[in-house]
């Protein structure tokens, strides 16, 4: 890939001496749905598809920005004096929202950049590509122009340009999967406190199975930001009984005992799900560290009837995909992940079952919504780096 992105590097600028190539991952979440931004815990690992950047500095404050993937827009001029987020700027709005969020804290820029992007990550897919971008970004301005920062703060720092520059009220989920990801380990995230383990995924004779809807879906533009905000009215209701900052605070227990505060039927369903869901992630990760992946699967299926029945974000094309893989072979669990409304499904489905299991998944899925899932066996990645 390295060789691939500096020739296509070549072609936009016309050679590539002093050209540096990174690499940052995608993310899949296993479980633990909408629990990052109540406070909950999730479960997410890197994968080995992602985004790739050639980047060389400049020697004035231009910035030049090229998408292999949106070749059409060509190349994207801007400049370290322009960090403001506009429409005609389109998806070069990500890189520039993370040199915006250095430039904030005091890392300036002492000259522009040519960067090319590709990446192998399917946009729209639930899969992270803009996570994946701001970290690759993030990693590249640390290396490029020598800042102290930590992978950990690469996190937050795609968090916080996510919310404050691109307007998308995301948790911390996504970046700290991509920032802190270790080949063959899931995280183990406390999304409150960021306190975190890594835990084998130990999956015996079985593989990772990702299916993506091919539904667009753009999250600014999705019920992203209502979830929240209803979580989040819940949370204030609640706290006219118990001192509660978050919904993933309260167990199954202190919930049901809660619950009759708040009086409206969506917002109850929507706090169910995010108190049930952390519980159930608690309970997930247990089940694998003691090698317990039948429960583990189990688990899994469970959180897509909370996602579709309280949470309400998956729809027929992410429902049609699940129960097709639950009735098929050789699948130990299937379950949305991601934001929802499309994107991709996450199945563990034993190893000799995967070329069945893409055929007659795929198959159903077609006759039912007449779109054409794409499948990918995905292994385990680690973080950002230099290739």
């Amino acid at each position: 890939m390295k060789q691939q992105m500096l020739k296509y590097f070549g072609e936009v600028f016309g050679d590539t001496e002093g050209v540096e190539v990174f690499f940052a991952p995608g993310r899949v979440n296993l479980i633990g749905e909408h629990t990052d931004y109540n406070g909950g815990h999730v479960f997410p690992c890197a994968l080995t598809i992602g985004t790739y950047g050639a980047v060389r500095k400049r020697t004035d404050r231009k910035l030049r920005f090229y998408s292999v993937n949106i070749d059409k827009r060509g190349v994207v001029e801007s400049s370290l004096d322009d960090l403001v987020p506009s429409e005609e700027a389109g998806w070069t709005n990500y890189p520039k929202g993370v040199i915006w969020a250095f430039d904030g804290l005091g890392m300036k820029l002492d000259c522009g950049m040519d960067l090319v992007i590709y990446g192998n990550i399917p946009s729209g897919s639930g899969l992270s590509s803009s996570a994946s971008l701001e970290v690759l970004v993030g990693a590249i301005l640390r290396d490029l122009y020598g800042f102290d920062v930590k992978n950990q703060m690469l996190a937050k720092f795609g968090q916080y340009s996510e919310q404050h520059y691109n307007g998308v009220n995301c948790g911390i989920m996504d970046q700290f999967a991509i920032a802190m990801g270790r080949k063959n380990q899931a995280i183990f995230l406390n999304t409150d406190t960021l306190e975190y383990e890594y835990a084998p995924l130990e999956l015996g004779d079985a593989k990772i199975v990702i299916a993506n809807t091919n539904k667009r879906r753009g999250l600014t533009d999705s019920k992203y930001n209502e979830r929240r905000g209803e979580c989040e009215a819940a949370v204030a209701k609640l706290m006219t009984v118990t001192d509660i900052s978050h919904l993933c605070e309260l167990d199954e227990e202190q919930f049901e005992k809660y619950k009759s505060v708040i009086d409206d039927p969506v917002l109850l369903r929507r706090a169910r799900h995010a108190v049930s869901e952390n519980q159930r992630t608690l309970r997930a990760v247990a089940a694998l560290k003691e090698g317990r992946l039948e429960d583990f699967g189990k688990l899994m299926n469970e959180s897509h009837i909370s996602l579709r029945d309280d949470y309400e974000v998956t729809g027929v094309e992410l429902d049609t995909l699940v129960e097709a893989a639950w009735k098929a072979d050789g699948v130990i669990g299937s379950r949305m992940t991601g934001a929802g409304f499309g994107g991709c499904t996450v199945s563990i489905v034993k190893s000799e079952a995967v070329d069945s299991f893409i055929e007659n998944v795929g198959k159903e899925y077609s006759k039912k919504t007449g779109l054409t899932a794409d499948f990918y066996v995905v292994e385990v990645g680690g973080g950002p780096q230099k290739l």
